[in-house]
């Protein structure tokens, strides 16, 4: 039985589509503290939200849980 590894099988992405994820999220990070910041002094259902969406879609890049 063969072993899937990450990355390799018969999808991949395009090397250009996976350099601009990779970019967004490196933009990600000062989002993400900049909202909790803004969360911390304006506590709005929306900025919850919003952060919390932010948390989970950095998380997901850093698990590699949709590559």
């Amino acid at each position: 039985m063969k072993r899937l590894r990450r990355g390799v099988g018969p999808f991949r992405w395009p090397r250009w589509f996976q350099r601009t994820v990779d970019i967004f999220y490196q933009i990600l990070v000062p989002l993400i503290i900049f909202q909790f910041i803004r969360t911390l002094f304006l506590p709005t259902t929306f900025d919850m939200i919003l952060l919390g969406t932010l948390v989970l879609l950095y998380l997901s890049h850093a698990f590699g849980w949709f590559s």
